[in-house]
């Protein structure tokens, strides 16, 4: 194509493909104009897109690229990604960042997907990557956008980055060559002088280049400095240097790619030539593409007249235009040049997008101070937790982020606050056991110290006197070396960046989700060279991700919302929750719907749900778990062993294992409400509307009934007769014996018993019963309106009517969650009873209560977990789920469950019986189980084989 192309071009139309010219997206119609002119006009060859936004953006460039006879050559200067350039679009972080980060694929990985989002919007070049070795602190244009002061480092990761471009057709462009790491000057403002001798050029700034060039560098940016040892013209920039560039460049390191000029309009050059001259000058040097050429009138009548005078020959022009040909070719240019512009942002912020940004944000954190180990915070070694945001409201991602993790209060200040605001935080802060210290706002101006000043690490360094500290500096590292004991602090971290998701991973990395494995890329601080940092493990905890990261598959994840939505369309519920995690990932974490089915609240992840029948797994079976492990019962003993049980009491020898895993003869159910009603109406002697003597437990709003009848319950359980035939049988009634002998045995209450052994210690902000006394009403999704006991609709209180009658807090039924909390409980289990650095659960103890005990007898349960069954197309779960794997479900249209052999937590919330609890349409759609299987499916994970024999973990 090029080589046919060549041949029908005119003089005119070659001196044309050498320009690219400035396009911005966000500006008005007259540049459009001037864009329309310069193609129309003087056939330029390439555009540069500056600010703007992506859809502006590819319509302009569709506009363009549809008037110009040769398609145009797109180029972006986008060294972070889009967002360096436009708006709703993802920053990824500055290359120093990158730098940071120990393993140079993930390096690369960034570079494939930079091609994806630049191809994406029809770009070809990329102005990237930046292989200055930034070895002068102060260097004012550079700085950060270098990936640090090592050579080695700077070449590594700059291959990386290239070939992540090239291998996947956007061609990467080198800068700024010859280096223009070691200069306090910004050549945008004046042409700075580099002085060293060729030598030294040779072993520091010229090495990435020559690195780069060896492994198929197709691009390089020439930059506008002067440099003696290279060429003794005085104030020649290197741009127009013939020997830096046809010397050093294409003849000495074998560059045959496409040579580009820094802009043109900089003052680096500008400053020192004439519109015109500068551009004959730079094509003389060896440039191929005048890259902001400023005037193109004057500069394409120059190069005329200098072809004309024999200054530059036509077959120049035509030799630099048939290589601009050839790379279009390359690029694809002749096969495809616009850009689809339907769903454009969607594409470029996608869950791979996204996943590329959380890898790196987290992979770059670098600890550079971890006092007596620290980080990460294990739970419960604080009782006490503060955050202070330095330069930002007290709310922000970071603190949303970590209230997943622990609870503490939150400060804020100014960065420079007065003196009675220093000193009430430092005398409020120093009677906490941890305080977490965020400075955030960061700049990138090293003549504002990148955002970090001394008030701000002096007062952190204060309160580091009185308690332990945390200093995180969400910002450039040099700004270390400008203060005054910076790291007084008992932990120092640098994060590079302040945004969103970077406040996340650090959140994260605090409380041990993920290692700290960065390094420092640059001298920061004296006591701190390049290559400093500290790692840390992780804890096993939580975290959330993109399904990307763990390679999910997005298509199969969609359909989740699909079935969620049909659940709400078809009426199955007004609202659900539905979250998944793998390898302790939460990948997928969605709301749906509202509160009711009149439009109310919206639910969202602060939704908390009565989870019915999860109770007996996230209470009183794990509070049973905890007590065998204490040696305080043994569910192979009988009732007898922990109730005061007459002899001839047909359930005195009830085995504990057998009643878990319902398996003892015992009776489905009781309804015992209708003990309580005489001809539909509630017995007076009974209840109360108010709480009185005698008279204090509350079963809805405004109904409380005898404090005695709980005994009333459990002799109506006692005189039931069992049930004659041995086999399984699902019954809530043996989790009242469960809850006796729970409250027997410690002493205290169920409900404070779960909380001070598992919900607070697991930092749960959400779980537990009663939730009334912790929560806002409007945080919790209502359930049904019940027309046959209480009469009104049930709303903060336990849906079910035996829990109901026992205060609210029952062993089968009672707890309220969002879905997170649960994931959690769910997720200890699967660590094997360990979580965030503490163990809650031995692990024998958790394989002993998952395992199903008498599958050889039909019966798939195990001690309280509920079990997969053995036939596919039936039970509680999809067919792919393992034989290992546990949960629960709960009749307000809930489920858990976890899968130990594939890693995999699963967690469906729904208010179903809003407001009619006789609403079958959750089960009959079969939407809990459909929704696993789309979980399972995204991993590609075939179902389980049918299992003809028991089945043990």
């Amino acid at each position: 194509w090029a080589d046919q192309l060549i041949k029908k071009l005119t003089l005119d139309e070659k001196i044309g493909q050498l320009f690219m010219v400035p396009a911005y997206s966000n500006l008005d119609d007259k540049h459009v104009e001037e864009l329309y002119q310069l193609v129309d006009t003087f056939k330029v060859g390439g555009l540069i897109f500056m600010q703007g936004g992506p859809v502006r953006q590819a319509r302009l460039n569709n506009d363009l690229q549809n008037r110009s006879r040769v398609p145009l050559m797109v180029a972006m200067d986008a060294e972070w990604g889009l967002g360096m350039r436009l708006d709703s679009t993802i920053s990824f972080p500055w290359q120093m960042a990158l730098g940071a980060i120990d393993d140079p694929n993930l390096v690369y990985e960034f570079g494939t997907e930079a091609a994806r989002e630049l191809r994406r919007m029809g770009v070809h070049v990329s102005f990237s990557p930046v292989v200055d070795v930034n070895n002068n602190s102060a260097n004012p244009v550079i700085n950060a956008r270098s990936f640090g002061e090592n050579r080695e480092q700077v070449a590594t990761r700059g291959i990386a980055y290239m070939k992540g471009l090239q291998d996947h057709n956007v061609l990467a462009c080198a800068k700024h060559f010859p280096g223009h790491g070691d200069t306090d000057v910004d050549s945008h403002e004046d042409l700075p002088l580099i002085s060293h001798n060729r030598d030294r050029l040779d072993s520091i700034e010229l090495y990435p280049f020559r690195r780069l060039v060896k492994r198929g560098l197709g691009s390089a940016m020439v930059a506008h400095l002067y440099i003696p040892a290279l060429d003794t013209t005085r104030n020649c920039p290197s741009t127009l240097s013939k020997p830096t560039i046809d010397g050093v460049l294409k003849k000495e390191m074998g560059f045959k790619g496409l040579i580009f000029t820094d802009a043109m309009t900089m003052k680096g050059l500008a400053n020192y030539y004439e519109p015109g001259a500068m551009h004959v000058a730079a094509l003389k040097a060896g440039n191929d593409v005048l890259l902001f050429p400023g005037d193109v009138a004057v500069a394409f009548t120059k190069i005329k007249e200098a072809i004309a005078n024999g200054e530059l020959t036509e077959a120049d022009i035509t030799a630099k235009c048939h290589k601009i040909l050839k790379f279009k070719e390359w690029c694809g240019l002749p096969f495809k040049r616009t850009v689809e512009v339907a769903h454009i942002v969607e594409d470029l912020n996608n869950s791979r997008a996204q996943a590329v940004h959380q890898k790196l944000a987290a992979e770059s954190l670098t600890l550079l101070k971890n006092d007596q180990d620290l980080l990460p915070i294990q739970l419960n070694s604080y009782t006490s937790i503060a955050v202070l945001n330095v330069g930002e409201e007290k709310n922000n991602a970071f603190t949303e982020r970590f209230a997943e993790h622990f609870s503490f209060d939150t400060f804020s200040m100014a960065p420079s606050p007065d003196f009675s605001t220093s000193k009430y935080l430092v005398d409020t802060l120093s009677t906490y056991d941890l305080v977490v210290v965020n400075i955030l706002k960061s700049s990138r101006r090293p003549s504002t110290n990148y955002g970090v000043n001394q008030q701000s690490v002096r007062l952190a360094n204060s309160i580091a006197g009185n308690t332990k500290v945390i200093l995180n500096i969400f910002s450039n590292p040099y700004a270390l070396g400008n203060l005054l004991s910076p790291d007084r602090s008992d932990a120092l971290l640098i994060a590079y960046h302040d945004d969103e998701m970077t406040q996340k991973v650090v959140a994260d990395a605090l409380a041990g989700a993920t290692p700290i494995r960065g390094r420092l890329p640059i001298t920061a601080y004296a006591k701190y060279p390049s290559g400093s940092g500290i790692s840390t493990n992780p804890l096993n905890v939580l975290r959330h991700v993109s399904p990307d990261l763990i390679g999910a598959d997005i298509k199969d994840l969609a359909r989740i919302d699909s079935i969620a939505n049909e659940g709400i369309m078809m009426g199955a519920y007004p609202g659900c929750r539905v979250l998944a995690a793998k390898g302790g990932q939460i990948f997928y974490d969605k709301s749906f719907g509202n509160q009711t089915y009149d439009g109310g609240l919206r639910v969202d992840q602060n939704t908390v749900y009565d989870v019915a029948s999860i109770t007996k797994i996230v209470a009183s079976t794990l509070s049973l778990m905890k007590l065998q492990d204490d040696g305080v019962i043994n569910v192979d003993y009988n009732l007898c062993d922990y109730l005061p049980l007459s002899d001839d009491c047909d359930y005195y020898n009830m085995n504990l294992r057998e009643m878990l895993s319902h398996f003892a003869k015992l009776k489905d159910w009781i309804p015992f409400y209708l003990n309580t009603l005489e001809g539909g109406v509630l017995k007076p002697e009974l209840f109360r509307t108010e709480a009185e003597d005698g008279y204090r437990t509350e079963v809805s709003s405004g109904l409380y009934i005898k404090d005695s009848y709980r005994d009333s319950i459990y002799a109506n359980i006692i005189s039931t007769p069992l049930r004659v035939v041995r086999e399984y049988k699902y019954s809530d009634l043996g989790y009242y014996f469960v809850q006796d002998i729970i409250e027997r045995k410690t002493g205290l209450p169920l409900n404070e018993y779960a909380m001070q052994t598992f919900y607070k210690p697991l930092d749960l902000n959400t779980i537990g019963y009663l939730p009334l006394e912790r929560l806002p009403l409007s945080q919790v999704a209502p359930t049904e309106n019940d027309t046959y006991f209480r009469h009104q609709s049930v709303h903060g209180h336990v849906h079910d009517p035996g829990a109901a009658m026992m205060g609210g807090v029952g062993g089968h039924a009672g707890i309220f969650s969002d879905a997170y909390d649960l994931a959690v409980l769910m997720q200890m289990l699967l660590n094997g009873g360990e979580y965030g650095g503490e163990r809650f659960l031995q692990q024998e103890t958790v394989n002993y209560f998952t395992d199903c005990h008498y599958c050889d007898q039909d019966n798939r349960r195990g001690i309280g977990f509920d079990k997969p069954t053995k036939a596919l197309n039936s039970g509680p779960t999809c067919n792919s789920v393992s034989a290992e794997s546990f949960g629960h479900s709960g009749f307000t249209g809930t489920l858990v469950w976890a899968d130990p052999e594939h890693d995999i937590v699963y967690v469906f919330l729904s208010n179903r019986v809003y407001p009619d609890g006789a609403n079958r349409k959750l089960l009959d759609l079969d939407i809990r189980t459909r929704i696993q299987q789309a979980i399972y499916d995204a991993f590609d994970i075939p179902a389980r084989a049918v299992l003809s024999s028991p089945f043990h973990n």
